[in-house]
C-alpha cells in the first residue's frame, strides 16, 4: 500500500513538471484547456498499450502545432482544424512503418538535420510576431489591454521564467514556465486585471466540452507535413529516456511501436478537441533527477491528468490568465524553439559554404517567416507544411556535392 502511495506521489509530480507546457498550447490557440488535460492523460494510456507499458513516458501538448493551429482556425474554423489534427497523427504510423520497414537509415535520408533545422526554426519564428503582440497587450492589431500594464505583466512573468531556468535546482529548474505563469498571474490579481468573474460562475465539476472534427481535406493536407517535426523529436526523446534508464527502447519494444502509441495520441486529439501531443525532455529530467524508472509512474500521471480535466472552477481559472502573462512566455518559449532548430543545425556540422545546403535553409526560412502561400484553387499550403515540404524536395532533388552529416538529433520539445 506504501508503494503504490508513492508511485502515485512520483505520479502527480510528473504532471506537476509537464503541467505548465501542457496547458500552455491551448491557452495560446483557443483551444480547451480540459481538453489538453484529456487527450494528454488518454494518450499517454494508449502509448502505454502500444508500448506494453516498458517506456517511462508521458505525452503532453506539443509546441509544433501552435502556428498551424492558430492559422488553421482562422482559415477554416475548428471542426476542420480537429480533423486536420487527426489526420496529422497519420504521419507517425508512416514514420513507424518506414521505420519497421527500412529501420533509421531511410528516415536520415529523408530528413537531415539540414531539413529538420530549418522547419524547427520556423516553427518559433513564424509566431513572433504574435508572441511580441501578446505582451504588448495586442490582439487582431487592436490595443485589448493598457500597454504599460501589459508590458509590466509580460516582463514579470519573462524575467521570473529566466531566472527559474537558470538559478532554479532540481525539480524547480523542470518548471520554469509554470513558476513564469504563476507569478505573472499573482501580480496581474494584485493589479485587478484579472476577472474571477468567470471562475466564480464556474460549477466544480465540469465535463469536458468535445467538439466534433468536420471533413476538410485542405486543412488535412496543410497540417499533415506539419508532424514531420515533432515525429522526429519523438525518436530524439525516446532515444534520450534511454540514456538516462539505461534500456534500448528503439528495439524494445521498437521505434516503429513508441511512434504508433504518439500517433493514436495525436489522433485522439483531434477528435475529442484537444492539441497534439509529443514527448517532454522536462519529464525525461525529472526521471533523470529521482531515478524513478517505473512506467507505472507515468500511468499516475495520466489519470492525474484525466481527474482534473473534469475540474470546472480550476480549467476556468487556466482560461482567465491575462494575455500579457502569456506573452512574456511567448516571448523566450518562441525564442528557444527557433534555437533548438539552430543547435540541430550546429551539432551535425551543416556546412553553410556547401551551396545545397545554403539554399535549403535560406528558402525555408525566408519562405517561413516571409509568410509565402501556395494556392491552388481552393487549397492553400503555408507555414510550417510549405516549408517542410519545400525543405524534403530541395533536399531530394539537389546534388550533393560533399559527404553530408545525416543523422537524427536528440531533440527536445517543441
Amino acid at each position: 500500500m506504501f508503494q503504490q502511495l508513492k508511485t502515485a506521489v512520483s505520479g502527480a509530480q510528473i504532471l506537476f513538471v509537464a503541467f505548465g507546457a501542457l496547458v500552455l498550447v491551448p491557452l495560446l490557440t483557443g483551444l480547451n484547456p480540459a481538453m489538453a488535460l484529456l487527450g494528454a492523460g488518454v494518450g499517454t494510456l494508449l502509448f502505454q498499450l502500444c508500448t506494453g507499458r516498458q517506456v517511462p513516458i508521458f505525452l503532453g501538448s506539443s509546441f509544433a502545432f501552435i502556428g498551424p493551429i492558430i492559422y488553421s482556425m482562422q482559415m477554416w474554423g475548428m471542426g476542420a482544424t480537429m480533423f486536420g489534427l487527426f489526420c496529422a497523427g497519420f504521419m507517425y504510423f508512416v514514420f513507424a512503418a518506414i521505420v519497421r520497414w527500412r529501420g533509421m537509415a531511410l528516415v536520415n535520408r529523408l530528413l537531415p538535420p539540414v531539413v529538420i533545422g530549418p522547419v524547427i526554426m520556423i516553427i518559433g519564428l513564424s509566431v513572433a510576431g504574435a508572441a511580441s503582440g501578446m505582451a504588448m497587450g495586442r490582439a487582431g492589431g487592436n490595443q485589448v489591454m493598457p500597454y504599460e500594464t501589459s508590458l509590466l505583466l509580460a516582463g514579470i512573468s519573462l524575467a521570473t521564467t529566466i531566472a527559474v531556468s537558470i538559478y532554479a535546482r532540481g525539480m524547480f529548474k523542470l518548471v520554469p514556465i509554470l513558476a513564469g505563469v504563476t507569478v505573472g498571474y499573482i501580480v496581474a490579481a494584485f493589479m485587478g486585471v484579472v476577472d474571477f468573474a468567470k471562475v466564480a460562475n464556474a460549477p466544480w465539476f465540469a465535463a469536458p466540452v468535445f467538439h466534433s472534427p468536420e471533413v476538410n481535406w485542405a486543412a488535412a493536407l496543410f497540417m499533415l507535413p506539419v508532424a514531420i517535426a515533432p515525429a522526429i523529436e519523438h525518436i530524439g526523446g525516446v532515444m534520450a529516456i534511454g540514456g538516462v534508464t539505461g534500456n534500448d527502447y528503439t528495439k524494445s519494444p521498437g521505434l516503429h511501436r513508441t511512434l504508433a502509441g504518439d500517433g493514436l495520441g495525436v489522433c485522439l486529439a483531434g477528435l475529442i478537441g484537444g492539441p497534439p501531443v509529443t514527448t517532454y525532455a522536462e519529464v525525461t529530467g525529472a526521471v533523470m533527477i529521482t531515478r524513478n524508472f517505473n512506467p507505472v509512474v507515468m500511468t499516475w500521471a495520466a489519470l492525474f491528468a484525466i481527474a482534473m480535466a473534469f475540474f470546472g472552477k480550476f480549467n476556468a481559472l487556466l482560461q482567465s490568465i491575462p494575455m500579457p502573462v502569456m506573452g512574456g512566455i511567448m516571448v523566450l518559449l518562441f525564442g528557444t524553439i527557433a534555437s533548438i532548430g539552430l543547435k540541430t543545425l550546429i551539432e551535425a556540422k551543416v556546412d553553410l559554404m556547401e551551396p545545397r545546403n545554403l539554399v535549403i535553409i535560406s528558402v525555408v526560412l525566408t519562405a517561413g517567416i516571409g509568410g509565402l502561400e501556395l494556392k491552388f484553387g481552393s487549397f492553400g499550403l503555408a507555414g510550417v507544411g510549405l516549408c517542410s515540404l519545400l525543405a524534403i524536395v530541395l533536399n531530394l532533388i539537389l546534388p550533393r556535392q560533399s559527404a553530408s552529416h545525416d543523422g537524427i538529433v536528440e531533440g527536445q520539445d517543441v
